[in-house]
């Protein structure tokens, strides 16, 4: 299997790590050091190497940071974690609500009289030093050599996994005419690329160094004349044979410091994603800001990768269609959260198509579903039970696409408060589904319509409705998102999740999720705004009819529901067999 369930952190190592880390701050004179959930690649997702926020504290979410001064250590956990980070930190952790009580001003009580704070400089983006220098010129800001990495001992080492090369007829287009055309636009003279999806996205390769996501650890300079230095191990290349070509020139990994410093010109770096390192080296440049480069290209999705993610999410969908149907077919009381997990595993290695799962499947049966970001394992797993919810989000990686899916399942009858979260969770996912918006808008002004249901019984979810997804690439991928925080407008191509939910904390929690591609819509009767975008489903699969109520249900989101699935079974039905044709069958009746 690809997921495993080990316990990885346990709580009660927590205040002897902390202790040997304060030893540290005393021999530097410091008064706290900040731990984010970072590398020096500035990516969300972390090899085993650089998951420190873990091995501190014991929080093993996706984002956050710990603030480990000498009298207390907060974690900060957003709305996602809330729960989660409670019950893996121990006592000598104090979690704080994220970003609601910011880095900073949690810094500026805890430290009234100013003091000295240390940090890591390549794990620390241009942008956030520069936030937190600016709220905090009472407190001194200390560049120092990672003290995490002074006490763990066992700490893993650098990943080192084979790079492989993304055919051409799923990337779209060949890495030399991305090169050409990102160097075309260019004004400086050399761009810095940290991000592992862009330098993936960029050169039409994939790697293995973080788990669950096929992108490798490197740093590249792409130049205004159309070239790229690469800085990878080569050790790392030695199956791509001469798919790079003379364009691309490949550099060690320890050359990259010496050629920031001999670096003149205009030099081009992304703050928001750029390690403070990177630009404390390039002392004799004019640097110019500006987004990532690959960013908004990579975003937008070409015919080639909209094509491959439509064959990846029917290939997907009829995995999981095979496991609902296995799952409906079983006594709940006689599995647990684990044989969930492994069974829906065995369905995605079953397409014989499935290189990695794209995250740890999250199921959370009951309680446990009210962790947003659940991972079972050998000392969480929980017996299923009749009359509970099951919340399973899943995906794969293949690689012509990268899924990701969320349904929500009824373990017999449940009560009429699930049912009625449920339609009302429901209803957001089809208000966006159905949504067409003016071209030009951003995330944070559709974000509110997968709420207005929620909202109108005093409910909501602590998490955007949608993140960004890759071409068989990181599963979250921005800069596109369906949030409050998202302020890139939507454009063509760009894929997303819609994924609205509902938590009731100790006792079940709901979420519905279908991956979306925004598109231009067809001009409607009596149109008179310029460009209208919409969104096409990529996912299909059934929705779970014994939990939604109908009379809460208006005449066109009863349509959008028959209509998708009258379209799941159209397109899935082909693909499965047996007992699950007739269970789609049933599944997908009309309402």
């Amino acid at each position: 299997m690809f997921q495993t369930f080990d316990e990885t952190t346990r709580p009660e190592t927590g205040p002897n790590r902390l202790a040997t880390l304060r030893a540290e701050l005393d021999r530097e004179g410091l008064d706290g050091f900040i731990v984010p959930r970072a590398d020096a690649h500035q990516g969300e997702y972390v090899a085993p190497r650089d998951d420190r926020l873990a091995w501190l504290t014991g929080f093993t979410g996706s984002a956050g940071y710990c603030v480990a001064l000498r009298d207390r250590a907060g974690v900060f956990a957003d709305g996602r974690y809330r729960v989660q980070v409670r019950a893996q930190v121990g006592d000598v952790f104090s979690p704080v609500d994220w970003p609601e009580v910011g880095l900073a001003d949690w810094i500026a009580e805890a430290l009234p009289e100013g003091g000295t704070v240390g940090f890591d400089p390549w794990l620390h983006p241009v942008e956030q030093l520069r936030a937190l220098q600016a709220k905090l010129p009472d407190v001194a800001l200390q560049r120092v050599d990672n003290l995490v990495d002074r006490v763990w001992e066992d700490q893993p080492d650098p990943p080192l996994g084979a790079v492989f090369a993304q055919p051409e007829n799923l990337a779209g287009a060949p890495h030399g005419e991305k090169i050409a055309q990102l160097a075309e636009g260019m004004e400086a003279d050399v761009a810095v690329l940290t991000l592992p999806d862009s330098l993936a996205w960029l050169l039409n390769i994939r790697g293995s160094d973080i788990p669950r996501n096929p992108v490798p650890h490197g740093f590249a300079f792409l130049h205004a004349e159309g070239r790229v230095t690469l800085y990878m191990a080569a050790e790392k290349l030695a199956n791509l044979g001469d798919h790079l070509g003379d364009i691309v020139t490949v550099q060690p990994p320890d050359a990259f410091v010496p050629a920031l410093q001999a670096l003149s010109g205009s030099v081009q770096i992304d703050p928001a994603t750029c390690p403070v390192a990177v630009t404390d080296a390039l002392s004799a440049c004019d640097i110019i800001e500006a987004m990532d480069p690959c960013v908004l290209p990579k975003a937008r999705k070409n015919a080639a990768e909209l094509a491959g993610a439509r064959d990846a999410h029917l290939r997907d969908g009829a995995a999981m269609v095979h496991f609902l149907a296995w799952l409906d077919a079983q006594d709940p009381d006689t599995l647990t959260e684990i044989d969930v997990v492994t069974a829906l595993e065995a369905e995605r290695r079953g397409t014989n198509a499935l290189r990695d799962i794209s995250f740890d499947t999250i199921a959370g049966a009951g309680p446990n579903g009210a962790i947003v970001h659940y991972r079972v394992n050998e000392t969480t797993n929980r017996k299923l039970a009749k009359g509970e919810l099951l919340l399973v989000d899943s995906g794969g990686q293949y690689v012509d696409g990268t899924t990701d899916i969320t349904r929500t399942i009824a373990l017999g009858e449940v009560g009429t408060e699930e049912k009625d979260a449920f339609t009302r969770v429901l209803k957001g996912m089809i208000a966006m589904s159905r949504l067409h918006w003016p071209a030009g808008m951003a995330g944070r002004d559709l974000d509110a319509v997968a709420r207005v249901s929620l909202w109108e019984a005093g409910l909501d979810y602590g998490h955007g409705t949608g993140h960004g997804v890759g071409s068989y690439l990181c599963v979250h991928e921005g800069p596109q998102r369906l949030a409050r925080t998202g302020t890139v407008p939507l454009e063509p191509g760009m894929m997303l999740s819609n994924e609205p939910g509902f938590y009731r904390e100790g006792a079940y929690g709901i979420r519905l999720e279908n991956l979306i591609a925004v598109e231009e819509a067809p001009p409607l009767p009596g149109q008179t705004i310029k460009s209208l975008l919409r969104f096409k489903t990529l996912t299909f699969v059934p929705l779970d009819l014994r939990l939604i109520l109908p009379e809460l249900l208006t005449g066109p989101e009863r349509a959008w529901l028959n209509a998708y699935h009258a379209e799941v079974e159209a397109k899935i039905g082909p693909l499965v067999k047996g007992a699950a044709r007739d269970w789609l069958s049933q599944a997908c009746r009309a309402i």
